[in-house]
């Protein structure tokens, strides 16, 4: 039986670099790609397969995945699109310019390097794409805008993706994190001090009293009902062994709140549960 492949992307940290390591122990061949080569080598020093692939630069992300198939024949199983990034602060106060880069990575990166693989499992005749979501591609909560409209657009994009390959032997699964283990809230701290002028909004009171606190203070434990990383992975496994996998998988029990009610409440009750974050 030949060996698996898969693409993972965002492997520095957090999903994407538990996945690699967890599909890796269960003898799948892992290409775990990170945006700087850096933490490519560090990832090699750990004896894992990574290039780098940055989802602003298509010419780049074809590079990579040629080099990819050079080293497996010309295949490929699945996909695991996971790099991302958030950009906190009002919808207020978020310049369009910001909105468009985020877009870039969050949204059109995955649609190009989706786009790119598919001929790919066309030729070959069968595949996996998976999509990382949140928990936010299912419900709205403040400060989050940025990070909102791009996995609601990947929500979208998906699940007319998976439509439109159904019948084809090739599948499109979505995963739905709530609050995991990761660098996301840090890593969100450059972009929040690019963009958003808080001292001059509106909304600069709330932002003292919450969004300010919430990024600066040093966490002292984990955010309620978080789970770690290894808890996506499992979903993941998932996704890319079963015969028969689900269009979606919810982590953690806010994803399993948002869908249900979702499903279940107006959209006034649901602006009066999420809305005091």
């Amino acid at each position: 039986m030949n060996e698996k492949t898969i693409l993972i992307t965002g492997c520095s940290s957090g999903i994407g670099y538990d996945a690699a390591h967890g599909l890796k122990a269960r003898g799948w061949r892992v290409f775990a790609t990170c945006r700087q080569e850096k933490d490519c080598a560090r990832l090699r020093d750990e004896g894992l397969e990574s290039l780098p692939l940055d989802y602003t630069d298509p010419d780049g992300m074809k590079a990579t995945l040629q080099t990819i198939l050079s080293r497996t024949n010309g295949t490929l199983d699945a996909l695991f699109n996971n790099g991302a990034f958030a950009l906190p602060g009002a919808c207020e106060d978020l310049p369009t310019d910001a909105l468009r880069l985020i877009f870039e990575t969050n949204v059109f990166g995955y649609h190009e390097l989706t786009r790119q693989v598919l001929p790919i499992m066309r030729a070959q005749g069968y595949g996996r794409i998976v999509n990382c979501s949140s928990v936010l591609g299912l419900s709205a909560i403040r400060w989050r805008g940025a990070y909102v409209a791009t996995k609601f657009a990947l929500e979208g994009l998906s699940d007319t993706l998976r439509i439109e390959l159904s019948d084809t032997p090739i599948k499109v699964i979505l995963i739905e994190p709530g609050p995991i283990t990761s660098d996301i809230r840090k890593n969100s701290i450059p972009h929040f001090e690019r963009w958003i002028d808080w001292k001059n909004s509106p909304h600069r009171t709330r932002y003292e009293n919450t969004l300010l606190q919430r990024l600066y203070k040093e966490k002292t434990g984990p955010d309620a009902f978080e789970l770690p990383a290894s808890a996506v992975t499992k979903k993941l496994i998932h996704a890319v062994e079963s015969a028969r996998p689900r269009p979606r998988y919810y982590v953690t029990t806010p994803t399993y709140i948002a869908g249900i009610a979702k499903r279940l409440l107006s959209t006034r009750l649901q602006d009066r549960i999420f809305g005091h974050s």
